[in-house]
């Protein structure tokens, strides 16, 4: 089972919760144990899973990755001008695995699954891939 999901950012660097998206469509899909795979289409854009409950901790991720991978650099040789936020895809990680157990994905209390802009607003693709098992 397969599909991809399309999403709009609406700021250059964002963080959006895909956690009930994903959910909703492991149920309609009637899965009750598995695998599933999420990963982002793009090279300016990531997946994660991290804290869900206070907003605080996505504004400072993004805040602490800027200051790590500055959009200016005057030695980023990129003609795009979009070397950051590759470099802040490629440390958040494009993909996540999960486990599907009892028909939810199995997560921690304050976890949940995030779609990671780096280079927006944009038109946004992920693709999910359930493994029945």
């Amino acid at each position: 089972m397969e599909k991809t999901f399309h999403l709009r950012t609406t700021e250059h660097d964002q963080m959006i919760d895909i956690t009930d998206t994903l959910e909703s469509w492991i149920q309609e899909m009637g899965v009750q144990n598995g695998i599933l795979i999420v990963s982002s289409l793009h090279t300016t854009a990531g997946i994660t899973v991290n804290e869900n409950a206070d907003p605080d901790v996505k504004t400072d991720m993004l805040r602490r990755l800027a200051e790590v991978y500055p959009w200016n650099h005057p030695e980023d040789r990129h003609i795009e001008g979009n070397t950051a936020a590759h470099l802040k895809t490629s440390t958040v990680g494009h993909a996540q695995t999960l486990v599907i157990s009892n028909g939810r994905l199995v997560l921690g209390t304050w976890q949940g699954v995030y779609f990671c802009e780096f280079d927006g607003p944009r038109n946004r693709k992920f693709h999910a891939k359930i493994i029945v098992g």
